[in-house]
C-alpha cells in the first residue's frame, strides 16, 4: 500500500511517499495539492492528527483533488486502511453512548431511515471490518472512516461533521464496507 503526495497540482513539486499512517504531512511537505495512490486504500484528512473532514482514496491519480473532491483545505494527515478479509459486523445506535434503537449490520446500508426506520445514528460498535459512514443517504456527503472499536459519540471525534451545522456531531445516514473491489 503506497500513496505519494505532491506539493503542487498535476504531480508537480516536491513529493513524499508513504505506506503507513502520517499524522502531520507538513513535516514532509509545505503543502499538498495532488496525490497518487499506487496501491491500497487511504483516508486523507484536512487537519493534522487524523482530524477534520475525511476523504476516501483508492488506487488512482488525483491531479487536483481539491476541485475533484470539493476539498477546501490541503491534505494534512493520512491513514492507511488495512485490507480486511473476513466477515463485516457493526452495531449502530440511534443515540450517543449506545442508546436508543440498535441494529446489527453485516452489509452495506444505503439508508438507515428506509431500512431500519432510524432518523439518526450517533454511536456504533465496529466488531469486524472497516467501514465508511456518510452524512447522507445513498453514500453521499461527508465521510467518516470507522475501524474496529467502540465509538460512543460521533460529535466528540473531531470530524468536522457537526450535525451539518458544526456543533452537534456527525449525522450518519448510510454506511458501506471498505472492500478490495469497492466501487464508489
Amino acid at each position: 500500500m503506497t500513496i505519494i503526495f505532491y506539493e503542487d497540482k498535476n504531480f508537480q513539486g516536491r513529493s513524499y511517499e508513504t505506506s503507513s499512517d502520517c499524522p502531520e504531512l507538513t513535516s514532509h511537505l509545505s503543502r499538498c495539492h495532488s496525490c497518487r495512490v499506487e496501491s491500497g486504500n487511504f483516508m486523507v484528512y484536512d487537519r493534522p492528527n487524523f482530524m477534520g473532514n475525511q476523504y476516501f482514496m483508492r488506487r488512482g491519480e488525483y491531479s487536483d483533488y481539491q476541485s475533484m473532491m470539493g476539498m477546501r483545505e490541503c491534505i494534512r494527515s493520512c491513514r492507511m486502511i488495512p485490507m480486511h478479509r473476513g466477515n463485516y459486523r457493526m452495531r449502530i445506535y440511534e443515540r450517543e453512548n449506545f442508546g436508543g434503537q440498535m441494529h446489527e449490520m453485516m452489509d452495506d446500508c444505503d439508508s438507515i431511515q428506509e431500512r431500519y426506520r432510524m432518523s439518526d445514528c450517533q454511536s456504533c460498535n465496529v466488531m469486524d471490518g472497516h467501514w465508511l459512514m456518510y452524512e447522507q443517504p445513498h453514500f453521499r456527503g461527508r465521510q467518516m472512516y470507522m475501524r474496529p472499536g467502540e465509538y460512543r459519540s460521533f460529535k466528540d471525534m473531531g470530524m468536522g461533521m457537526g450535525g451539518m451545522g458544526g456543533t452537534s456531531g456527525m449525522r450518519c445516514m448510510s454506511m458501506r464496507r471498505i472492500m478490495d473491489n469497492m466501487s464508489m
